[in-house]
């Protein structure tokens, strides 16, 4: 026969147990389904755990995971949006005014486009008043009203170091200047660098056209791209360099295109954002810098292969002043200008193509 005060002993024993049994479910079951307030102080935590950015592999590019960054800090993150082949002039020009719309090329892609923090654009002519309405030729203009699609789609920056932007002239360049700044968008490529300031992260954008002579834009053969590269990389966060290059229709760039390419990162570019192949071509991971050979075109009237109705829109993303995401976002040009996202299987084609280019891009350059 037990005592009574065993008895009560024991009780108490089990008691403290049922009570340290039930707290320990309890805490365990708030961090699992938490409180509003007990949510917050979760948040706090996961936040204030340090996150060690890397620069991105190509593995990791072609991963096809990217939702990881939204588990980052909002405030710490900002994102360059950069596309191919901007021609709003000869059927582009025409089917745009014919519907009375210069929204349309930009209307199925703008989402993408204007939810950067920078969006660049290569603008492959001159934007003026008057602008012959065709669809032939090879002198390239688009009526200025085209201003108000780089203006629905929060277009930042418009690329000028390009092989057709003179087309028109100094003066054709020069009103185009003037349309861009009333925008507050960057006319790059005419007096390098451009600076802009994105909630703390400094930009500089420079660009240079490698195909033949325009009158009003930068040349790589001018020969100072190296030093104004240098220079800038001391006033500004991030380098960005867009080059006017290569060989059309071709997904290989040229040993000319590397040699620039590699020149300019060692210079300081952390971007190179290649245009002009109407194709796309591989992007290279050199150093600390990131090249983008060519993107393909973006909108373009160029409707007779399906090599030159693709093209990559590309998203980079920084955390603080380091890039740790490279995004890539097939587009299929339809009735002669007007991009429109890749889906599915198609989608996943343009990817696989592109990360076989850049695969056979590494193996050419080992045969060198």
């Amino acid at each position: 026969m037990r005592s009574p005060a065993f008895i009560t002993l024991i009780l108490f024993f089990i008691g403290v147990a049922a009570f340290l049994i039930v707290r320990s479910f309890s805490v365990s079951h708030s961090a699992i389904s938490p409180s509003p307030g007990a949510q917050t102080r979760e948040v706090v935590v996961q936040e204030s755990v340090p996150f060690t950015p890397t620069q991105p592999t190509i593995d990791k590019i072609f991963s096809n995971d990217h939702e990881w960054i939204a588990t980052l800090s909002a405030g710490r993150i900002r994102t360059l949006v950069a596309t191919g082949d901007v021609i709003p002039a000869r059927s582009v020009n025409y089917k745009t005014i014919s519907y009375g719309n210069f929204n349309w090329p930009w209307e199925r892609t703008a989402d993408v486009i204007r939810s950067a923090d920078v969006t660049l654009i290569n603008l492959e002519s001159p934007l003026i008043e008057n602008c012959p309405v065709t669809n032939e030729g090879m002198i390239f203009c688009g009526d200025k009203r085209h201003i108000e699609g780089l203006r629905f789609a929060g277009v930042d920056g418009a690329n000028m170091g390009n092989n057709h932007a003179g087309n028109y002239g100094n003066e054709g360049v020069e009103e185009t200047v003037e349309l861009l700044n009333e925008e507050e968008i960057a006319a790059v490529g005419i007096q390098n660098p451009v600076y802009k300031d994105v909630e703390g992260l400094r930009f500089a954008f420079l660009g240079y056209n490698d195909i033949g002579r325009q009158t009003g834009v930068s040349h790589i053969e001018d020969g100072a791209f190296t030093q104004e590269i240098s220079a800038s990389s001391k006033q500004a966060d991030v380098v960005v360099v867009s080059v006017h290059w290569g060989v059309e229709y071709t997904h290989e760039p040229t040993d000319r295109q590397r040699d620039v390419a590699h020149a300019m990162i060692d210079a300081g570019a952390d971007i190179v954002i290649g245009n002009h192949p109407h194709w796309i071509q591989p992007v290279e991971l050199y150093k600390n810098g990131v090249i983008m050979y060519a993107h393909g075109n973006f909108i373009f009237d160029q409707m007779w292969s399906k090599e030159t109705r693709e093209g990559v829109v590309v998203r980079y993303t920084f955390y603080d002043d380091m890039l740790i995401d490279i995004e890539f976002f097939p587009v299929v040009i339809e009735d002669y200008g007007q991009p429109r996202w890749a889906e599915g299987e198609e989608r996943l084609k343009t990817l696989r193509e592109l990360e076989t280019f850049g695969s056979l891009h590494v193996f050419a350059q080992i045969l060198v």
